[in-house]
C-alpha cells in the first residue's frame, strides 16, 4: 500500500517477537514524546504504535482496467474489475539507537483474489491478450521502510482538516522509477520507467484524536481509516508491455489500523502462514525496500538471472 503504494523474521507467537524488541535504545516513545504537534503525532501514529508494538493497517479493495479510448474491447473493457485485493501491511517504529530519529519499518502481502469473490485467491491468471495463463504473484513486499525521521518538539505533520466528526488528511504521491537504468530490466515499460499515482485520504474520529494527541505516550494503536488509489502500470505478472498494450491499471482499497497480527482474520492468515510465514512480523532494523516491481524483480527474476520477458515467456501456457 504504500507508495508503493509498498520484511524478515518469522514468528511463532504473534506479536511476541514484536514485544521483545520494543524494549530498550530502539524503544520509539521517548522521542515521540517529545512531539507537541497534533498533526506531527497523529501522523506518527499512522507510522507505527509509538509503544513500539507491531501494528497492522489491513487492506481490502478492488483493481480495475483503465485503458483509453476503450481500445481493447472486447477482450478486456474501460472500468472492467480485474481483481479483488486483500492484504495488509504490518509495521513499527523503530528509534535509531541513542538518537531522536526515527524509521516506519514495515512488509506488506497483498493478495490478488477473484473479482467475484474476494476470500478466493487466485493462483492464475488467463491474460485476454495473448489467451495465455500466468502464475499470479502477490504483492510482497520486504521491506517497505521510511527514514529516518528527525524528531524534535517542532515535528509536525501534514495539515489537518475538521469533517464532520473527523479529522482528515492526504498524501499524494507521484512515483517514478527508472528501471530501465537501475536494474537494467526494462519490464516491457515506456522508456523502461514506472510512473504511478498514489493517493491516501486518512481519516481519525475526534474522540481517538482527543485520546490519542495528550502528552502521554499512547498504548495500541491509533483506530485509522484510509482510503487509497492508485495508478500504476499494468502488474508484471501480467505479462502485459505498456510499449505495447496501451492501459493501465486503477487500485481503490479500504485500509484500516488493528492492534496486531492476531486481529487478522483467519482465513488471511492461513494464506500467510502457509506459503509467506515472513509477513507474520514487521523488520526488526533499517534495511533496503521493495516495490512490487523490484519485489518481482528480486524474487520471480531473480535478481537479474533471467528477463521479465524471458519469465512471461516461460510461465505462459495455452
Amino acid at each position: 500500500m504504500s507508495a508503493s503504494i509498498v520484511l524478515l523474521v518469522s514468528i511463532g507467537i504473534p506479536g511476541a517477537a514484536a514485544d521483545d524488541r520494543s524494549a530498550g535504545s530502539t524503544h520509539p516513545g521517548p522521542v515521540y514524546a517529545t512531539v507537541t504537534d497534533k498533526s506531527g503525532k497523529l501522523s506518527l501514529q499512522t507510522f507505527g504504535r509509538p509503544d513500539g508494538k507491531d501494528m497492522v493497517f489491513r487492506i481490502s479493495g478492488s483493481v480495475y482496467a483503465n485503458i483509453e479510448g476503450n481500445s481493447l474491447d472486447p477482450a478486456m473493457r474501460h472500468g472492467q474489475k480485474l481483481f479483488n485485493i486483500d492484504g495488509y501491511n504490518i509495521r513499527r517504529l523503530y528509534r535509531v539507537p541513542e538518537t531522536n530519529q526515527l524509521y516506519q519499518l514495515s512488509r506488506e502481502i497483498v493478495f490478488y483474489t477473484d473479482p467475484a469473490d474476494p476470500k478466493r485467491i487466485l493462483r492464475e491468471w488467463k491474460n485476454p491478450i495473448d489467451g495465455k495463463i500466468y502464475p499470479v504473484v502477490p504483492i510482497n513486499n520486504d521491506a517497505v521502510n521510511f527514514g529516518p525521521f528527525t524528531i524534535t518538539s517542532s515535528y509536525a505533520g501534514p495539515p489537518l482538516q475538521p469533517l464532520h466528526d473527523e479529522t482528515v488528511w492526504t498524501s499524494d504521491i507521484g512515483v517514478r522509477a527508472n528501471f530501465g537504468s537501475t536494474l537494467g530490466e526494462r519490464f516491457g515499460l515506456t522508456g523502461g520507467v514506472y510512473a504511478a499515482q498514489e493517493m491516501f485520504d486518512f481519516s481519525v474520529d475526534n474522540r481517538e484524536v482527543a485520546a490519542r494527541t495528550g502528552s502521554d505516550v499512547p498504548a495500541g494503536a491509533m483506530k485509522t481509516k484510509i482510503s487509497w488509489a492508485r495508478t500504476s502500470p499494468w502488474a508484471p505478472f501480467m505479462c502485459l508491455a505498456e510499449t505495447e498494450v496501451r492501459g493501465q491499471l486503477t487500485y481503490h482499497a479500504r485500509s484500516w489500523s488493528l492492534g496486531s497480527y492476531a486481529d487478522i482474520e483467519p482465513w488471511l492468515r492461513a494464506e500467510v502462514e502457509a506459503s509467506h510465514p515472513l509477513f507474520k512480523a514487521a523488520p526488526s532494523a533499517p534495511g533496503p525496500s521493495e516495490n512490487s516491481w523490484t519485489s518481482f524483480y528480486n524474487k520471480q527474476l531473480g535478481g537479474g538471472a533471467t528477463t521479465w520477458a524471458g519469465w512471461c515467456a516461460a510461465h505462459g501456457r495455452s
